[in-house]
């Protein structure tokens, strides 16, 4: 299958180094064409990426066919799939344009700021008989595929309580400034923040309400520090935290999850299992690019026509509710909202 790339900021270079990776290994997919508004992100330059071994040191796009016109590229190349990596206000319109030029869509996480929009992407892959993903790359992250494992199974019991957190500086390579715009980016709760949002969902299902306090430190964003709690039925307690404000300073993320039997968690120290015999160990996990495992995925099921069973765009619609829901507890000095 024919694949186009559009957006060339760390996220789309991060895509792009895994579809060249894709196609040496014999993947069933060619990237034909690269676009960018900006001409000057074809030219050959070192790309600073918060995670580490994320994006290559340099790039060469000169063998790719390059556009500055997203319609142009669409029209000109006529792709199967397009994987969008773009300002996340514009996920829904370009997302769109995609499915009705014949295009199945990777687009890369928040799907968008309002569920509405959501909604309408999720139906016009519908309507179009396309496939639609959203980077919501945790899913396929070794780590938090184990604590999936172990939940679904009920090996160390039920859950008791889980910890989240994520952070670091706020968004480098930021020309237009648009990562600072509540009305572009949501500001770090929803496009930060909502990773461990939506890993919190996929291990213990919806909330039933949030409690979010935070704080809009660079004027004129959405919230740049989130502390939320997750209200479910039974007795266990789910906090998530974080942040893009530490500058100067690296990113990192962790979690701690507590069974009846034992104790999950990753953190700067690795990753271990402690048990309730006092044993500790690290679990067998995947150290696979998960990035590149989210696109591999996607392009199996397009191969097989299989249903998404992993990352659905469902999945991601209803995280943006919790974040949303979030936005409107924090700008409500953490008042209890309900989530319907």
């Amino acid at each position: 299958m024919k694949a186009a790339l559009i957006g060339l900021g760390g996220m789309g270079r991060g895509h792009f180094d895994n579809y060249l990776r894709l196609m040496k290994e014999g993947a069933p997919v060619e990237l034909v064409a690269v676009c960018d508004i900006d001409p000057q992100k074809f030219e050959i330059a070192k790309v600073d990426f918060n995670i580490s071994g994320v994006v290559s040191d340099k790039q060469d796009f000169s063998a790719f066919r390059r556009y500055t016109s997203a319609d142009e590229m669409l029209e000109k190349e006529k792709p199967d799939l397009v994987s969008i990596a773009i300002p996340t206000y514009l996920h829904c319109e370009m997302t769109l344009k995609c499915f009705k030029a014949g295009a199945h869509v990777f687009c890369e996480k928040p799907m968008a700021l309002k569920v509405e929009d959501c909604r309408l992407m999720i139906d016009t892959a519908a309507e179009c008989g396309k496939q639609l993903m959203i980077g919501q790359c945790l899913r396929f992250w070794g780590e938090y595929e184990v604590a999936k494992q172990i939940i679904s199974s009920g090996e160390l019991g039920k859950p008791v309580s889980g910890y989240f957190w994520r952070g670091g500086g706020p968004p480098a390579n930021d020309p237009d400034n648009w990562y600072l715009q509540r009305d572009k980016s949501g500001g770090c709760l929803f496009d930060q923040h909502v990773h461990d949002v939506d890993m919190i969902q996929y291990l213990y299902g919806m909330p039933k309400a949030v409690s979010s306090v935070g704080r809009v430190v660079f004027p004129g964003n959405g919230h740049d520090t989130v502390s939320t709690n997750y209200i479910y039925d039974g007795d266990f307690a789910i906090n998530s935290q974080d942040d893009w404000t530490l500058k100067g300073h690296g990113f990192s993320m962790s979690f701690r999850i507590n069974f009846e039997g034992g104790t999950l968690y990753m953190d700067h120290d690795g990753f271990r299992l402690a048990k309730a015999d006092g044993t500790v160990v690290t679990p067998e996990h995947s150290t696979e690019n998960a990035y590149y495992k989210e696109i591999k995925y996607l392009i199996g099921l397009i191969r097989s026509g299989e249903k998404n069973t992993i990352n659905p765009p469902e999945e991601s619609m209803k995280a943006i509710k919790i974040a949303a829901a979030e936005a409107l507890s924090t700008d409500s000095h953490g008042a209890l909202v309900d989530i319907k």
